[in-house]
């Protein structure tokens, strides 16, 4: 099953998830499974045409963010114009985050309004190369649509997540056709939905995740130094973590967040750092400019490899 039915086949869980909590509702507030079912279609469309039209705003606001001229980054510029270029999509704004912490996220609803975004710690540590890995990601994730795939999720595992808490607090307090012999099976169903909804919400986002790392890697030719950025970015991301949202941990390119225990590397939004890396390694492998056990930076591996 490739990436995009993958996808498809997520959404559609997600989806019948969302018409069984609101049938739910809908037979438990008003005796009609159908009518919940419409109403919470419809309050999750408004909420997606809200994420459509204004997610781009929200996010860099949410993230100490703003659009920068190329008088501000020229480097920074010319790389997001050759990487677009290179993806054959139309240069994006480009923004930057006064966040210490390295990291990068992309935002905007298609290519024609797409933003990259960088944080001021990203620039200082990362070499031009490697930059450019991280952009290809960025870039990768433009051209598939991933932000607004990304949002729908969220917009109807947060609409289930809702109408769970509304049967919740009904069944324990004695609204809508609440009876004994129901009681029990509607706690289990919303406590255990919103659960799956979660799961399925952060497979799609890890698998976009790793998408993005070949689809970018592979379009600028140079697996080695997006794996290189990755390592360098994990490392200090798990030093000095950045305080933001869930929804916007999804949006960067690695999780800006602790590792902490298992069961918080479970619920991750991004795959583990050490699979991207073996991804991308076996990639470079492929394309023919790295052997296992080579040593150096991914500069010098591809410079040995074009010396041979």
């Amino acid at each position: 099953m490739g990436p995009r039915t993958g996808v498809a086949v997520l959404f559609t869980i997600l989806t019948l998830l969302f018409v069984v909590i609101g049938s739910a509702v809908g037979y438990f507030f008003y005796g009609s499974p159908i009518a919940g079912a419409i109403i919470f279609l419809v309050i999750s469309a408004v909420f997606n045409l809200i994420s459509y039209f204004f997610a781009g705003k929200l996010v860099l606001r949410a993230n100490r963010a703003r659009l920068v001229t190329e008088a501000e980054q020229p480097k920074l510029y010319s790389i997001v114009r050759e990487v677009s270029s290179s993806f054959g999509q139309p240069m994006p704004k480009v923004a930057v985050s006064d966040v210490a912490t390295p990291n990068a996220f992309a935002t905007g609803r298609n290519p024609k309004n797409a933003i990259v975004c960088a944080t001021r710690g990203i620039l200082q540590i990362l070499d031009d190369s490697e930059l450019r890995g991280v952009i290809a990601h960025e870039m990768a994730h433009v051209k598939d649509r991933d932000i607004l795939v990304m949002s729908i999720a969220a917009t109807i595992a947060g609409a289930i997540s809702w109408a769970a808490n509304s049967l919740i607090f009904a069944s324990i307090f004695g609204g809508g056709r609440n009876n004994n012999s129901g009681f029990i099976g509607l706690i289990l169903m919303a406590v255990t939905v919103p659960i799956a909804a979660m799961m399925l919400q952060l497979a799609i986002s890890r698998r976009r995740e790793s998408e993005a790392d070949i689809v970018g890697a592979r379009t600028i030719g140079d697996p080695l130094s997006l794996a290189s950025a990755l390592r360098k970015l994990e490392t200090a991301n798990v030093r000095s973590p950045i305080r933001t949202s869930p929804a916007s941990s999804s949006l960067y390119i690695v999780n800006p967040g602790r590792k902490g225990s298992m069961l918080m590397r479970l619920m991750s939004t991004h795959p583990p750092i050490e699979v991207r890396i073996e991804k991308l390694q076996k990639l470079a492998l492929d394309m023919g400019f790295w052997s296992p056990g080579a040593q150096g930076t991914a500069a010098g591996q591809r410079a040995a490899y074009a010396r041979r």
